[in-house]
């Protein structure tokens, strides 16, 4: 046994880790397909939401988001392969703040990769529901369908992991690029994406039917209000670093995957913003509303005909983030448990296909008892407006703190271990990350004044502090010295001496 910082460690032998142990297979398009493919469900739907505060609002949000999550990619772009442990997010919080630090993130992550999946399952669900006509009842079967396919994939083992992972990214990315192929011709920027009448869309407002319509309908503060719909463009490219073990060479690859990711999605973000919302027949007032804005574009371009297959198409987008997030899910889990953060059982991986399928399987079953409950107990009309708002809340409020958390993490490291082996040094340094605290800091300060997110911040909340008081009165005395624990009790002193 040993103790630090009010924790204590106990020694394992090494059957502890053989019975944990990853595969490294993982290359730089690998780390790339799985940061985009993450991501590219938002690029779908749910950032049209934005467009209620007008389209250069929207865009301008668009434009500071883009700054936060560079900020953050290229700190991360640093830290993943000076650390490259598994616990990505975690382990650099441990390292740069303590236990105690690392622990939060982890938690924070945790929120929202377990909560993340279980809102795209209940949107695909409804998609397919539609294209199938299956009655509303029959959605709880739709989720429990594609979480038995995609766990089952992701525990199969991680090359088949990876290789579905990036066909189904480059096929979600091959409809956004036939949709703007198609859509270049057949738009006019000032009549529709510039619809929006001064303040926004509100009810009693009505789009400007020969558009142009001002640049900012609601001023600054409409700038501000579409921000956390820009965070959707973005939201999840984090994760990439959670596959840091199974990397072959994350030293080289893992800053080359983060930096192709974010610049695939900048472009895609934009190229969606402008021309989503300019295809004629459409436009920026009646997208703020769409649940399915790319759909709605498609059949603007091709009729309603094919509208089924289009929607089969829009649904690639969704499996696509669905099955990465799932295998970003069960590595944060692992990587917790083996830590002993949460009970070690948790990070034992399969005999011959070394996956993590005990976290992955136990963080399903918690995401689809959270659905099922509020399905059944509040009703599906009232438990669907609930899976697909407070839970998405829950699990945006999740990705802010954890941005703020390894924004700072990278500047403390940069001042704690100024010597520790860096293969690759972000060009932003210090004043990126610190762009990203800040920009993510004011996100989150927006979200909490609408009353709808707040409902959310208070189940993460209770979800923190039923963890914190576990951690306090159990986990911190049966913590182990997983890889990323033990560099984080030996970084200063090996720092030190190279000084």
């Amino acid at each position: 046994m040993a103790e630090q910082s009010g924790v204590t460690y106990t020694k394992v032998d090494k059957s502890y880790f053989e019975k944990r142990g990853l595969r490294r297979y993982a290359g730089v398009w690998s780390l790339w397909a799985l940061g985009v493919g993450a991501v590219i469900s938002g690029h779908f739907s749910g950032w049209n939401f934005g467009l209620a505060n007008g389209w250069g609002s929207m865009f301008i949000a668009t434009a500071i988001i883009a700054v936060m999550y560079l900020g953050l990619t290229f700190s991360l772009a640093e830290m993943s392969p000076a650390l490259p442990h598994t616990g990505g997010a975690y382990s650099f919080a441990r390292t740069a703040m303590g236990p105690w630090g690392g622990f939060l993130t982890g938690l924070s992550e945790n929120v929202e990769y377990v909560l993340t999946p279980a809102v795209i399952v209940f949107f695909i669900g409804s998609y397919m529901g539609g294209i199938f006509e299956t009655p509303a009842a029959y959605q709880p079967l739709w989720w429990i369908g594609f979480y038995v396919v995609f766990v089952t994939l992701n525990a199969m083992g991680v090359e088949l992991s990876f290789k579905v992972t990036v066909g189904i990214t480059l096929a979600a990315l091959a409809c956004l690029v036939v949709f703007w192929i198609a859509a270049l011709p057949n738009i006019n920027f000032n009549q529709w994406a510039m619809n929006v009448p001064a303040g926004g869309v509100v009810e009693g407002s009505q789009a400007l039917a020969d558009g142009g319509g001002p640049f900012l309908p609601k001023g600054f503060m409409g700038i501000l209000a579409a921000l956390p719909f820009a965070v959707w463009l973005f939201l999840a490219i984090e994760q990439l670093p959670l596959a840091a073990e199974e990397s072959v060479d994350p030293k080289r690859d893992m800053p080359r995957g983060i930096i192709a990711g974010i610049f695939t999605l900048i472009v895609s973000a934009f190229m969606i913003l402008w021309l989503n919302s300019s295809v004629i027949g459409i436009g920026a007032y009646q997208l703020a509303s769409s649940g399915e804005p790319l759909l709605d574009g498609f059949k603007a371009l091709f009729g309603d005909g094919i509208a089924k297959a289009l929607a089969l198409v829009a649904v690639l987008g969704l499996v696509a983030s669905f099955h990465t997030i799932i295998f970003a899910k069960g590595r944060q889990i692992y990587s917790l448990s083996r830590a002993g953060y949460f009970p070690s059982g948790l990070s034992i991986t399969h005999g011959s296909r070394k996956t993590p399928h005990v976290a992955m399987l136990l963080g399903s079953i918690v995401a689809l008892s959270v659905m099922f409950t509020l399905w059944f107990v509040l009703g599906s009309d009232q438990g669907a407006a609930v899976i697909g708002g407070t839970l998405l809340n829950m699990a945006v409020f999740g990705a802010m703190f954890s941005y703020i958390m390894q924004g700072l993490s990278f500047i403390m490291l940069r001042s704690k271990l100024p010597n520790m082996d860096r293969p690759y040094r972000s060009p932003l340094g210090v004043p990126g990350a610190a762009l990203t605290v800040i920009i993510a800091l004011v996100t989150l300060y927006i979200q909490l004044t609408d009353p709808v997110y707040r409902t959310g911040v208070v189940w993460v909340a209770g979800w923190f502090a039923v963890c914190i008081v576990y951690f306090a009165l159990v986990g911190r005395h049966r913590l182990i010295l997983s890889p990323e624990e033990e560099f984080a009790m030996t970084a200063a002193e090996k720092n030190s001496q190279k000084r």
